[in-house]
């Protein structure tokens, strides 16, 4: 586990998620970075791995992006290394994502990692979700501005969304284990005294156009193509060519009955639990691990990087893992629950789910799926 949070959790949700910045002084007692910087380096020379480095030159801000080599990290100005998802691959990394298990864990979305020289930064910029920016090792000064939103003007560049301005109302030092959280829409900009690494847990907030495309693709999948617009019992036409409101009126009624017909939710959870990197699952790999789950493994556990949630219907529990969605009876629920909490299944626990005919399938699926693995 990655340590209990010092945060009084209900009043932070009352009053700042999603509304008011806060700092959390010594939020980790005791705290030791899991990443060390080389350690960090070493993932951004990866290929399949997404890594940046920002660089501030002669009063320019200039972007990178991996994989590096070595000579890449010996630079002359302020720069700081990004690495994204380093939770899918460092599993004392992913712990971390349980600090904030007290949220919906469909929004967490990855944790970041960043380590930056003396003076290194990426710049005052605001994100369009929650972060928890936690201190690894070393110090960085943080500090807050204004409210932000699409019309905040930005410096000129092809892909850094740097604000052209910035009103800075508060500011503070990070040590090694104090958290800022940062909400939507709220100008930030860290600046690194001396070298440090900072772990940023974001959260994934779907764009409202996206949510409208998705469920409106579910809608027309569903609708019967022969249902056309009705209008028995109008009156006489008064206006030659005007469309009436009476007209308007039937239109959204007659939308508005097609729209209560998707009364099915599951599109939601497909959309928010697609991963965001692409991942093959290999066909020996998972006869192996099928053969291991049949033959009883010594436990199984949820995969760093997969994205799984559920959702309870009349007719039991729908299942998620990275976009896809099945439905289960509600007898898997125990099992699921204890997985997604404790992140692992083992000894009777175990036993007692592959036992059940349900819970197996349930493991099959999620084994199929990538969201566990078994050893």
């Amino acid at each position: 586990s990655a340590g209990e949070l010092n945060l009084d959790k209900d009043a932070f949700l009352a009053t700042c998620w999603q509304r008011e910045p806060l700092l959390i002084r010594s939020a980790l007692k005791s705290f030791t970075s899991p990443l060390p910087a080389d350690e960090l380096a070493g993932l951004a020379l990866e290929e399949d791995i997404e890594s940046r480095i920002i660089e501030y030159r002669e009063g320019d801000w200039q972007l990178h992006h991996g994989p590096f080599r070595g000579e890449d990290f010996q630079r002359d100005n302020p720069w700081t290394l990004l690495v994204q998802a380093v939770d899918h691959y460092i599993p004392e990394v992913a712990r971390l994502r349980q600090l904030v298990d007290f949220l919906p864990s469909w929004r967490v979305d990855d944790v970041m990692v960043s380590y930056a020289v003396d003076g290194g930064s990426v710049g005052p910029h605001y994100d369009n979700y929650d972060v928890f920016l936690l201190q690894g090792e070393g110090r960085r000064r943080w500090r807050l501005g204004q409210a932000c939103d699409s019309r905040s003007p930005l410096l000129p560049h092809d892909t850094l969304r740097i604000l052209r301005d910035f009103e800075s109302s508060r500011e503070y030092l990070l040590e090694p284990g104090d958290i800022l959280y940062v909400p939507p829409g709220i100008a930030h900009w860290g600046i690194a005294e001396g070298e440090c690494t900072t772990f940023s847990i974001g959260f994934r907030a779907p764009r409202i156009n996206d949510m409208v495309s998705r469920w409106a693709d579910d809608l027309l999948e569903k609708l019967d193509p022969e249902l056309f617009f009705r209008d028995p019992g109008i009156g006489a036409a008064s206006r030659a060519g005007e469309i009436s409101p009476q007209d308007m009126e039937r239109v959204r009624a007659q939308l508005r009955a097609a729209m209560d017909l998707a009364t099915d939710s599951r599109w939601f959870g497909a959309m928010v639990t697609e991963p965001r990197y692409e991942f093959d699952t290999d066909d020996d790999d998972l006869a192996e691990a099928r053969a291991l789950l049949a033959a009883g493994p010594g436990y199984i556990e949820l995969s760093p990087a997969a994205r799984v949630a559920w959702q309870q219907e009349p007719e039991g529990i729908t299942v998620f893992a990275n976009g896809q969605a099945r439905l289960f009876s509600s007898t898997v629920l125990d099992t699921l629950a204890t997985l997604c909490e404790d992140w692992r299944l083992d000894g009777e626990r175990l036993a007692c789910a592959l036992a059940q005919a349900d819970t197996a399938r349930l493991l099959d699926y999620l084994l199929e799926s990538g969201g566990i693995y078994v050893e």
